[in-house]
């Protein structure tokens, strides 16, 4: 009997049409296009449009064109796992408006916060149910609409300038041939660090309602990161999390074709590239047009490195994410 592996299929993304620079930025807060390039690699990002877009319907517009990728139809699917940490509504979750967006009423959806790790922990999850021979094919989707989250005045611009909309998919599906699938992946978390990077309001344990009229002035609303604290525990987990999937399949840095990190920042990326002597060419990065989207990262990079040919038959390739939690996982794929 044969043994069931899972495969990635298909792959899409969307962004929205609305180009921010970082020139744009000036009219909202104190910065310049230097500041933030120098901190972030960041040159611009997209924000959604009130009214045209939302979380589910970018989500929709990236499934699609990886359905059409993998040559199936909507009616193909049998599991929506969905990565967010900005759904449309409070609940329920932006994985139900999609499902209905395709027509796909009675199949099982699962909305996932694991914020910047959260299409690995979709993945992660997309394989283990196809592993099992619950489902054969999965629709993976991180999606994000953050610029209405932001506090973009010159107080919040050290989180501001980093974050930026849009949406990613993949297609996995059942395979039995072991030398093309998603090899393994790696899941790890500790709440010690939550208030870290988080976003405290609304929440259900308050006093009276879980949404008030004062949280905007006590800043509970706002995004609050510790940016050094971040950057120095994802440095070490990303390369935790990258050399634990290489070491349970018996590879080494050098066997990887290419990283595709999280875009959280260009100086994590370069770091992490440093410290596991990987030439440029082998890690992918695309920060510098659309900032951190989050759970949209991997899907909208490795859709866009598989355009420019850099994701090929025979290929090693490696996703690795860090974000709020703390959370960080990898995935290590033989394509």
């Amino acid at each position: 009997m044969n043994t069931t592996y899972s495969k990635i299929t298909g792959l899409g993304y969307y962004v929205p049409d609305n180009v921010v620079t970082n020139d744009d930025l000036r009219q909202y807060m104190d910065t310049s296009d230097a500041w933030i390039q120098e901190r972030t690699g960041i040159k611009q990002r997209r924000f959604f449009t009130y009214g045209k877009e939302t979380n589910a319907s970018m989500a929709t517009a990236a499934s699609r064109m990886a359905l059409s990728r993998a040559e199936l139809e909507a009616s193909d699917v049998d599991l929506i796992v969905y990565a967010t940490l900005s759904p449309d509504y409070y609940f329920p979750g932006s994985a139900f408006l999609m499902q209905r967006e395709l027509g796909l009423e009675g199949i099982a959806v699962i909305d996932i916060r694991q914020q910047c790790s959260g299409f690995v922990y979709a993945l992660s999850i997309a394989d283990q149910f196809i592993k099992t021979g619950m489902y054969k094919t999965v629709l993976v989707v991180g999606s994000e609409i953050q610029s209405t989250l932001m506090d973009k005045t010159t107080e919040g611009r050290g989180v501001a300038v980093i974050f930026g909309d849009g949406a990613g998919a993949a297609v996995v599906q059942a395979t039995t041939d072991p030398k093309h699938r998603i090899l393994s992946t790696h899941l790890h978390a500790d709440g010690r660090y939550a208030e870290e990077l988080y976003l405290k309001d609304p929440g259900s344990s308050r006093p009276d309602r879980f949404v008030s009229t004062d949280m905007m002035d006590t800043g509970g609303s706002s995004v609050v990161m510790n940016g050094n604290a971040v950057f120095k525990h994802a440095v070490v987990r990303f390369m935790e999390v990258i050399n634990e999937s290489l070491n349970a399949n018996g590879y080494k840095p050098d066997d990887i074709s290419l990283l595709v990190p999280h875009q959280a920042n260009i100086r994590i990326s370069n770091y992490v590239q440093q410290q596991m002597n990987l030439p440029e060419d082998k890690v992918f990065n695309n920060i510098q047009h659309y900032g951190n989207t989050t759970a949209a990262s991997i899907p909208i990079a490795m859709t866009e490195a598989f355009d420019q040919g850099r994701i090929k038959p025979g290929d090693l390739i490696c996703l690795a994410a860090f974000g709020s939690g703390f959370t960080w996982a990898s995935a290590l794929i033989k394509w």
